[in-house]
């Protein structure tokens, strides 16, 4: 009796399956999903951007075409022209959030990075973009938090000049410290252990979110209760919550309303400014707040240094007409300032090369529709999950010079001027391009203009052949590799 009635159970559910598993009429195509998995089986979850980017997938099904991740459809979008024509021509249409997923649970939908579209969204933004310039974004004052940062940075390598380090952690930790003193009002010690232990969290659950575990949480609801290594990243934000509040504890108490030392004071303000009618401002928000701001401000930054500092040492022709530049520019000035990339054309391209090759966040954060629309000539229903293959567009052929290779003139016209092609969208672009594009943008250029003007980055001669593959994740990174520190003119290093 029980073994029949499991049958009927297991058929049913396939039956269930199958039917909401037929594609919607005129909806985009895609290969025929399997019951329960969808088609997960048929990605490679460790590195699922290798198997959306073959070309076999778009000659057979086109620049957009559908999947099923367990028994929900996502839509695929690849290529510059559907990529502007979801994320800029009908940018609001495809402005949402997926629900139901991993990392929707985990930020309970909260915070502005993972909220749905809507008044809270639009709320949190305006006050995340409005804050961080308060606090020197584009000014002269965020140029100096990011040149004392970089003061620690020179510290660490000169301690390995004429030696190989690995850098793998040393721009993760300067990263955080610039955007915890603006969320903290408090930078750390390199060595310090919760320093330490906020970025070892972080990138834990940053390689769990976009691999194998989080696409079976995903896909197969019925494993989500069991302990699995996706529970892991749970477990992270349970500690990670608990530090933000107690920071937050700890500004209530010390705080002199109206006198903000940082964000969280920032918000705090306006929490109270707003009172408690209904606003979407409160200390439950402000919690994965917290750790939405924190994400935006270092994962990209650390890992766009590590990519081209990699990049750099492969093509040491590259490296040395950078410094080139920057010696003929800067000349006897002691520091860099933001304002010199308007006479660094060459330096701008070697920086948005190096961002386009990495193909730093391939699959963006994940969409969804707001209502029922329609692209390319598709239906595409309300709560659809959409999938951006930025890949496609930073590698498309026609839209650069040298699709596929390390090569910084594909940012320079006849002229040698720095120009930017429209298929330049490594943030994304429309409504929800990454809240931490400008500040990166301001990082990598001080970063790297400092470090090449005083160090020779070289490839260790016993570290083989450099690996340019990356490492799958929410961001990709590289592998971990060692970095040759050499003063510039010291011929003994």
């Amino acid at each position: 009796m029980v073994g029949t009635l499991l049958l009927l159970w297991i058929g049913f559910f396939l039956l269930f399956f199958l039917y909401r598993s037929q594609r919607p009429k005129n909806f985009p195509p895609g290969p025929r999903p399997i019951p329960l998995f969808g088609n997960l089986l048929q990605l490679t979850l460790d590195n699922p951007i290798e198997d959306l980017k073959k070309v076999e997938l778009r000659a057979q099904y086109g620049k957009v075409f559908s999947l099923y991740l367990g028994g929900r459809p996502a839509v695929v979008l690849n290529g510059l022209q559907a990529m502007k024509e979801a994320m800029v021509t009908k940018s609001v249409d495809f402005a949402g959030r997926p629900q139901g997923l991993m990392v929707s649970h985990i930020t309970e939908g909260k915070g502005v990075i993972l909220a749905d579209y809507g008044p809270s969204w639009r709320e949190h933004r305006r006050f995340a973009l409005m804050t961080l310039r308060n606090f020197g974004l584009g000014k002269k004052s965020m140029e100096e938090r990011i040149l004392d940062e970089i003061s620690y940075v020179i510290t660490c390598l000169d301690r390995s000049v004429g030696q190989s380090m690995s850098p793998q952690t040393l721009f993760h930790k300067a990263a955080s410290n610039i955007i915890c003193s603006i969320i903290f009002g408090i930078r750390y010690d390199h060595d310090d252990k919760y320093l330490q232990d906020i970025i070892r969290m972080f990138t834990g659950n940053a390689k769990i979110f976009n691999g194998p575990w989080a696409m079976i949480y995903d896909a197969l609801p019925l494993v989500r209760s069991l302990p699995l290594p996706f529970q892991k990243a749970f477990q992270n934000t349970a500690v990670l919550k608990k530090m933000a509040a107690d920071m937050i504890a700890q500004h209530k108490s010390t705080r002199d309303p109206g006198e903000p030392r940082d964000l969280i004071d920032c918000y705090l303000d306006e929490i109270e400014k707003r009172g408690d009618n209904g606003s979407p401002f409160c200390e439950d928000q402000l919690i994965i707040y917290i750790l939405d701001i924190y994400i935006a401000g270092t994962d990209t930054t650390s890992n766009t240094m590590l990519f081209a500092l990699l990049y750099l040492m492969t093509y040491p022709e590259v490296q040395a007409r950078c410094q080139q530049e920057i010696d003929t520019v800067l000349g006897d000035k002691t520091i860099v300032s933001y304002e010199d990339r308007h006479e660094m054309p060459y330096i701008q391209a070697t920086i948005h090369e190096a961002q386009r090759l990495s193909s730093m966040v391939p699959f963006s954060v994940f969409h969804s529709t707001t209502k029922d629309t329609q692209l390319m000539g598709y239906n595409i229903p309300k709560g659809t999950l959409i999938i951006q293959n930025l890949s496609t567009v930073l590698h498309e052929e026609g839209q650069w010079k040298f699709p596929h290779d390390f090569n910084p003139t594909n940012f320079l016209n006849e002229q040698g001027e720095f120009v930017k092609p429209e298929a330049f969208m490594p943030f994304s672009v429309g409504p929800r391009v990454c809240l931490g594009e400008s500040l990166a943008r301001m990082e990598l250029f001080l970063f790297l203009v400092t470090l090449l003007r005083r160090y020779q980055f070289v490839w260790p001669e016993d570290a083989g052949v450099p690996d340019l593959s990356p490492v799958w994740g929410v961001t990709l990174s590289p592998k971990p590799y060692k970095l040759g520190v050499r003063l510039r003119g010291d011929k003994t290093g």
